[in-house]
């Protein structure tokens, strides 16, 4: 991100009117009560459900891959819950990026934080496993006050204008982004005993992937965090956020340090941080990011799971 951080004066032109109509939806859904903002973003996912059919597609082949023990209604049922996870995460990003830094911490239940206390008494800096669920961008707020310095990584947007609200409203609650994969970023953070959030669970097919099964499933797998771990000693905590299940509020869960890790098989290191993250979708599985094209990009002889169906 450009050190200046232009205004938002400087996209004033038609290409950026729809980015402008969200930015104002955003801004003013805040000054609602989380629940009605909450009941907004559930309709928000139903209409995206109906229009979004290529992202609809995408998530029913995921849920099929994922849940094949069950029925088709079920997995049906289950995609439609995700499309209201997916609208409710704009007012959770609304939130975090315009909303009450109070009242998203008074919502917020913290466990495990003694954990990521015990860690950072190590000095060697804690990374905070975690994945891309729709409650992403909510937990920065309450878990700031735990953290002497919070970092994240952030995707460069080809919307230049949403580049900069992603950039101002991530920034908020984290005290320093890096791009996505600047590991030598990442390393001098944690050699100052940062705490560095990392989700390396979307496909990857650079350098230091691997074949890693996911919900049993080979998927093309980032094995970075393992290698990052030996190389700074830093220890590996696992990090997820979910909504209550009657949209009352958000639990973080902090797990405890994993133990043996890392070593040096980056494979198994990795499938075992994967079975960690299945294991917690499970339990909310409406809140995972399904709409990605998690099993893309994979050698023959595996299938193309999106591609076009046999006619």
């Amino acid at each position: 991100m450009p050190a200046e951080r232009p205004s938002l004066l400087h996209f004033l032109t038609p290409r950026y009117w729809l980015t402008w109509l969200v930015y104002g939806y955003m801004r003013s859904i805040v000054l609602l009560p989380l629940s009605w903002q909450l009941a907004l973003g559930r309709v928000l996912g139903r209409c995206t459900n109906v229009m979004l059919f290529p992202k609809r597609r995408i998530a029913d082949r995921n849920l099929a891959v994922c849940f094949p023990e069950l029925s088709a209604q079920a997995r049906k049922q289950l995609r439609l819950k995700h499309f209201e996870s997916m609208g409710m995460a704009v007012t959770e990003m609304s939130m975090a990026w315009f909303g009450s830094e109070a009242i998203m911490r008074q919502v917020t239940t913290i466990n495990g934080a003694e954990h990521l206390q015990s860690a950072l008494s190590r000095g060697k800096g804690v990374i905070l496993f975690s994945a891309h669920f729709t409650t992403l961008e909510f937990p920065f707020a309450a878990l700031r006050p735990l953290c002497p310095r919070l970092c994240g990584m952030y995707r460069e947007q080809r919307n230049k204008m949403w580049n900069v609200l992603m950039y101002r409203g991530r920034s908020r609650n984290v005290d320093e982004l890096f791009p996505k994969d600047s590991v030598r970023a990442m390393v001098r953070a944690l050699r100052e005993n940062a705490v560095v959030w990392y989700a390396p669970d979307q496909s990857y097919r650079r350098k230091n992937s691997a074949l890693v099964p996911f919900f049993g499933e080979p998927a093309m797998t980032n094995t970075a965090t393992s290698r990052i771990a030996a190389i700074t000693g830093a220890t590996v905590l696992p990090f997820f956020c979910r909504r209550r299940e009657d949209n009352s509020g958000y639990i973080i869960d902090i797990g405890e340090p994993l133990e043996n890790f890392p070593t040096d098989d980056l494979v198994a290191d990795t499938t075992r941080l994967m079975h960690l993250l299945a294991d917690y979708i499970r339990g909310c599985p409406d809140q995972y990011f399904w709409m990605h094209q998690r099993f893309k990009g994979r050698p023959e002889p595996y299938p193309d799971i999106y591609g076009a169906p046999a006619s």
